[in-house]
């Protein structure tokens, strides 16, 4: 309702400025109530996003904001929405960092998170990543909820042989890196799939039409507010 408003608020401001021209066709009429209808809006907390009480980011880095994106394997609206987060994510400016964060459910969550911290620390993840997406969820190679010997076979193909992985998979690193996303997820109250944090403070609640640009307006806040400090 409060967005509705403030559209039509703005359209009854628009069509008599632009009437002061010349009468408008019917054309130009359906033009400006598009454009206003269509207009980005600002984020809203309690409607685009909410404020996270415990605010800390994940893994902090100086002079640079942080933008995390809670997800699963498993998820098809977290594979759904990759190729949108790939497009935006090549487009960041240097001092926004993106941080994938696999979501420690239980279940059959649990070996697809772990999975993707091993191939980070097998320096695999930028090859494997998308392709655990499309076995998943396009090829249906994998299965949803693998096994350590099937993960290893499947992981094979980035060069990695099975026994490494195996180990790597069960090993004190990866169980430090599951402790510490179990933690984040805690703190910062996500529930579902796909979920971002910008910089440790704003939960990020709009739909994945809008979640990109409340991002970027989130980021973009983040940003003046470090300026304003450094004044």
């Amino acid at each position: 309702m409060r967005l509705f408003a403030s559209c039509l608020s703005l359209l009854l401001f628009a069509l008599p400025a632009a009437a002061q021209t010349g009468p408008m066709s019917e054309a130009a009429i359906d033009k400006a109530v598009d454009a206003v209808l269509n207009a980005p809006r600002s984020a809203t907390e309690g409607i685009d996003y909410e404020v996270i009480e415990d605010a800390a980011p994940y893994e902090p880095v100086a002079g640079r904001i942080e933008v995390v994106e809670v997800f699963g394997y498993t998820c098809p609206h977290c594979a759904h929405f990759e190729p949108a987060v790939e497009a935006w994510k090549d487009r960041l400016p240097k001092d926004v960092k993106f941080t994938p964060v696999p979501a420690p459910f239980g279940g059959y969550w649990t070996p697809y998170a772990r999975a993707y911290f091993a191939a980070k620390a097998l320096g695999i993840l930028d090859r494997s990543h998308e392709a655990v997406f499309r076995a998943l969820h396009e090829e249906g190679t994998l299965p949803r909820n693998p096994t350590d010997d099937e993960l290893a076979a499947f992981y094979v193909r980035f060069g990695v042989q099975p026994t490494h992985f195996i180990a790597t998979l069960n090993g004190a690193a990866v169980d430090a890196q599951m402790e510490k996303a179990e933690a984040f997820v805690r703190r910062t109250g996500v529930e579902g799939t796909p979920t971002l944090i910008v910089a440790g403070k704003y939960r990020v609640t709009a739909g994945p039409k809008d979640a990109l640009r409340v991002v970027d307006q989130l980021v973009a806040r983040e940003r003046a507010a470090a300026r304003a400090r450094g004044r």
